[in-house]
């Protein structure tokens, strides 16, 4: 057995620490906050089986005019952003063509085909099921001709992936869930997705069974990483750790970490933010308002309101435009109430032009793991993701193994 140092305790890093215990490594897991606290603590909290398709670049010249003019509540860039991912925006392009992005698909469903599956254990020992609600995901349409699209694309991931879902019409879709107020056109309810009601209370639930189980946390930085003769070893609140092996797993800011070591990881940052309201009336689950790029569902603290992708810098200030439109956009079918007076966060997914997590080895130093990229789902596929890196660690190939692995993915 050998010993461990795991960078990052979002979801992706505690599912590692909890994939390697089980192995029979020790393990350490390194971050500069506690447990769930970052992008982890943000995020919509779903666990998403109808996301067998990874969100591929629009190619259609009027989605892409629609979102250079931000007239779509989708996306909003900044130049700045969009320059600085320029070669990653044009290898996403490129990997989004219908071919490639099919693919991309056989591979991504594989994995979100498992993800309540592989956290269903974890949920269980860590007793966080108060925590779990597993009455799927809605995708909410406005427009009838939208809906009609949406009905075939369903039955189309039912057939190619076997993502169940149900057709409801909107006037009946309103009958059941209570908080609406307006019919939409209609809704796709994908009935197999898991939601949270607090995905940083779940991650640090899953951190605390790995501490129970005997897994050390320590407070430390991850960019004080450097590799010795002996291995790796990081500067921490109690001193220097040292292990044969580290794991990166640091989603958007492991990049910046890696470019020490010469790896140049290519990346589109997509920056997110969420805000809590004090709705009267609690939905029945979760839902996406397709057409104005915003998801609402039931949290501990109220409803959160999440938004879609903002292309900019890892350090630009906030904006909250996105969510300022998709709150009043909401406000036309729901009384949302009173926005909760609350720090602003912002999260950033870290999304890999080929649209697959790097899991496996590094190509160019031994004991070194990369373990981040997943993009819009390292909530839903941590403990998945988990399982295959440590198999690649034990020598095991496969299809998703080698899918994902950086040895085949990275030039080098």
């Amino acid at each position: 057995m050998a010993d461990f140092l795991v960078l990052g305790a979002g979801m992706v890093g505690v599912s590692s620490a909890l994939a390697l215990q089980a192995e029979g490594h020790t393990v350490t897991i390194i971050d500069r906050t506690d447990a769930g606290c970052e992008t982890s603590y943000g995020n919509a909290g779903i666990i998403q089986v109808e996301a067998a398709e990874p969100y591929a670049l629009p190619r259609d010249l009027l989605t892409l005019f629609r979102y250079s003019l931000e007239i779509s509540n989708d996306v909003t860039w900044r130049v700045g952003g969009a320059l600085k991912m320029a070669p990653a925006l044009w290898s996403y392009f490129r990997h989004s063509s219908p071919q490639k992005h099919a693919k991309i698909s056989h591979i991504y469903s594989q994995l979100t085909g498992r993800s309540t599956a592989d956290h269903a254990d974890l949920i269980r020992d860590s007793k966080s099921e108060h925590l779990i609600e597993r009455n799927g995901l809605a995708m909410l349409y406005r427009e009838p001709e939208a809906f009609e699209k949406a009905t075939k694309k369903a039955a189309f991931l039912d057939s190619e992936y076997g993502v169940t879902s149900r057709i409801v019409d909107g006037k009946s879709y309103r009958q059941e869930e209570p908080a609406l107020t307006a019919d939409p056109a209609g809704v796709v309810h994908f009935n197999q997705s898991w939601s949270c009601h607090s995905p940083g209370d779940l991650t640090k639930a899953y951190c605390d069974l790995f501490l129970s189980r005997g897994g050390r946390f320590v407070s430390g930085d991850a960019n004080t990483l450097k590799h010795t003769v002996s291995g790796w070893q990081v500067l921490t609140n109690e001193g220097d750790l040292h292990a044969e092996n580290v794991v990166v797993a640091l989603g958007p800011w492991s990049p910046e970490l890696l470019k020490r070591f010469g790896y140049k990881i290519p990346m589109i940052y997509k920056r997110g933010y969420h805000g809590h309201f004090d709705t009267q009336t609690s939905l029945t689950r979760p839902f996406l308002d397709v057409e104005n790029g915003v998801l609402a569902a039931p949290m501990t603290k109220g409803l959160r309101v999440t938004t879609g992708a903002a292309l900019v810098p890892m350090d630009s200030p906030i904006e909250i435009s996105q969510l300022v439109r998709g709150a009043k956009a909401l406000n036309e079918i729901m009384d949302l109430g009173k926005k909760v007076d609350e720090p602003q966060w912002m999260g950033t997914r870290p999304c890999m032009p080929d649209m697959l997590p790097l899991v496996g080895a590094a190509p160019n130093h031994t004991g070194l793991w990369f373990h981040f990229g997943h993009g819009h789902q390292g909530f839903t596929l941590g403990p998945t993701t988990s399982d295959l890196l440590v198999k690649a660690m034990a020598g095991e190939s496969n299809e998703l193994i080698d899918a994902l692995s950086p040895m085949n993915r990275l030039n080098h």
